[in-house]
């Protein structure tokens, strides 16, 4: 697998610690691929901006940063003439002299108002600085073969002039490289190197087409077809604790939702939806290492899944940045039971080659109801996954998830979710579920890329007989650059999760309840599929801003032919910083 197979666009840049524009829920990035980006042990990639080193003082303003650091002298810059310090003129008694060591050996600075200020008192040691200055100028001279352009004179005035100075240099000397000393102690021995903050800002604009919807036996028109606005921010900061430990905090606030009141069919749901009520919440906080060059670790109390771990091969998969709905972003057996506490890695093996591995749980603070590894109420995942790039322009993804659930659903918020109706004195209904999935993609060139996933997952409820069975896939096609550098098309088509087969004891299996409320129904599958079809645009404004028009169209919403089709528009608007 390519050492990064997300999308690069968002690099932060002109920055000496470059990091990806990373929203922990919207646009993930695998563990080892975010020391990659932040430049740990990876060049950076070909689509990002090569940084430009700040150009070095001269050595005479250089040395003077170091014995005055009051002087301004950072501001200070080489003159070539004379005539260019402002309030030197030919007049005064040192104009001469210094037109001699401007012009013939180009040691002198003036301020940035092109000022000398010759009457300015100096120190012994901002003079040894300058002298220190001319003297190196003088060697390059000889050293070049330039010797005619000194005078007899000249060399004794040196002479003199290093034995006069002689201990004022080597002090100057000594001096410097105990700060260099101590600037290298205080690198390696302070807490926070860096810090950095990032993150985006999303407002969309929707609607959707009014329609009637079939649940458990009971038709509802659906109450939320009016225009209206979504909002989510999240800001991120990027810790460098160590050159190879990394502490990642995210906080999220958002308004609005694409459900109704009744919320009658998650197949509406959209990408960049996040309502927190407009509160503050923390999204993530894990700490990654660095074990090897090629082996990264993570580990945290919030924000530890799938998601993030996991290296994407579709590139483009980004709530903020990607396709417009939450079921086209990714495979929905990497969103089983959420997020939590817990600890991955992710392990390059070869250059074509990597695995990923993370466990989590839903309820780690909360022993009585779940604990670590989950019991009553909490949830857990175990998944992995192996990544190949067999070319350069093929990515493969094949994944395994473990999973268990105290209340029946599998977690991915998408399609058909609740696998299990709950035991009516207990109210739960807890299953252990098996997933794989198959994600890839092929660049046929910079300008197409083709890809698809399909994921099957089998579900036992747990101290009963009887297994649930789902499958979901989605073909993609997507257009980085049409139109424009930066741009995006997009077009996917494909079934969200859909029960296949259910064969629990008869009051315990969702199909025929969903569809007709039948509690004492027995084994079956839903009685149609629902398919999704998406089109989007995105359009790069510039490096921070972009605009998403899109459409999407929902046929047989909640697996039943029944329902009326649902048509939904949507602009997203992303700012990213």
């Amino acid at each position: 697998m390519r050492k990064n197979s997300q999308n690069r666009e968002n690099l932060l840049k002109a920055s000496r610690f470059k990091v990806f524009q990373y929203v922990t829920p919207m646009l993930p990035l695998s563990v080892l691929g975010i020391f990659m980006v932040a430049g740990a042990i990876a060049p950076t990639p070909a689509s990002a901006e090569v940084e430009t080193e700040t150009a070095t003082p001269p050595i005479a303003v250089a040395e003077l940063s170091q014995v005055n650091p009051g002087l301004d002298t950072l501001g200070m810059d080489q003159v070539t003439s004379v005539s260019q310090l402002t309030d030197v003129r030919p007049t005064d008694w040192a104009f001469q002299a210094l037109q001699s060591l401007v012009e013939r050996y180009g040691c002198i600075a003036g301020y940035p108002d092109r000022s000398f200020r010759g009457n300015q008192a100096i120190t012994r040691y901002e003079f040894a600085a300058g002298l220190n200055a001319c003297l190196d100028r003088i060697t390059q001279i000889l050293t070049a073969n330039s010797s005619n352009f000194l005078k007899k004179e000249d060399l004794d005035a040196i002479r003199r002039l290093q034995q006069e100075f002689s201990a004022e240099l080597a002090t100057l000397r000594g001096r410097v490289d105990a700060l260099e000393a101590r600037t290298t102690t205080l690198e390696k021995q302070q807490f926070s190197t860096t810090t950095k903050l990032f993150g985006q800002a999303i407002v969309g604009i929707q609607g959707r087409s009014a329609g009637d919807v079939t649940l458990a036996g009971f038709n509802f028109r659906d109450d939320a077809d009016q225009v209206n606005v979504i909002t989510n921010v999240q800001l991120s900061l990027l810790t460098q604790l160590s050159d190879r430990g990394l502490l990642f905090t995210g906080l999220q606030a958002g308004t609005g939702s694409t459900f109704g009141s009744l919320q009658l069919t998650n197949d509406v749901r959209l990408g960049y939806t996040g309502d927190t009520n407009s509160n503050v919440v923390l999204s993530d906080l894990t700490y990654r290492h660095l074990v090897a060059n090629n082996l990264a670790v993570i580990a945290g109390p919030v924000g530890v899944n799938m998601v993030n771990v996991f290296r994407g091969a579709n590139r483009i998969e980004s709530a903020g940045q990607g396709p417009l709905s939450f079921f086209a972003q990714r495979n929905p057996i990497i969103n089983i039971n959420g997020s939590g506490a817990g600890a991955g890695f992710d392990w390059q093996i070869a250059p074509a080659l990597s695995l990923q591995g993370v466990y989590f749980a839903n309820r780690a603070n909360d022993p009585e109801n779940g604990g670590l590894f989950g019991s009553r109420l909490g949830g857990n995942a175990l998944g992995a996954q192996l990544t190949f790039a067999p070319t350069e322009t093929i990515d493969l993804a094949l994944q395994y998830v473990n999973a268990y659930s105290p209340l029946g659903t599998l977690g991915t918020s998408v399609g058909d979710d609740q696998l299990a109706i709950a035991h009516p004195f207990t109210g739960r209904a807890p299953i252990h579920t098996n997933a794989v999935g198959l994600t890839a993609s092929w660049r046929i060139n910079p300008g197409i890329t083709l890809g698809g996933w399909a994921g099957y997952t089998n579900s036992r409820l747990k101290g009963e007989s009887g297994n649930v069975e789902t499958i979901n896939w989605m073909a993609f096609l997507n257009l980085p650059d049409f139109g424009g550098r930066g741009n995006l098309a997009g077009l996917y088509f494909g079934q969200p999760p859909r029960i296949t087969s259910s064969d629990l004891p008869n009051g315990r299996n969702i199909p025929e309840f969903a569809s007709n409320g039948n509690l004492l129904a027995g084994p079956g599958g839903q009685p149609s599929a629902t398919y999704h079809l998406e089109a989007f645009y995105r359009i790069r404004l510039n490096d921070n801003i972009s605009v998403t028009p899109g459409f999407i169209v929902v046929f047989n919403p909640r697996q039943n032919s029944a329902n009326d089709t649902i048509y939904i528009g949507a602009l997203r608007t992303t700012f990213s910083f």
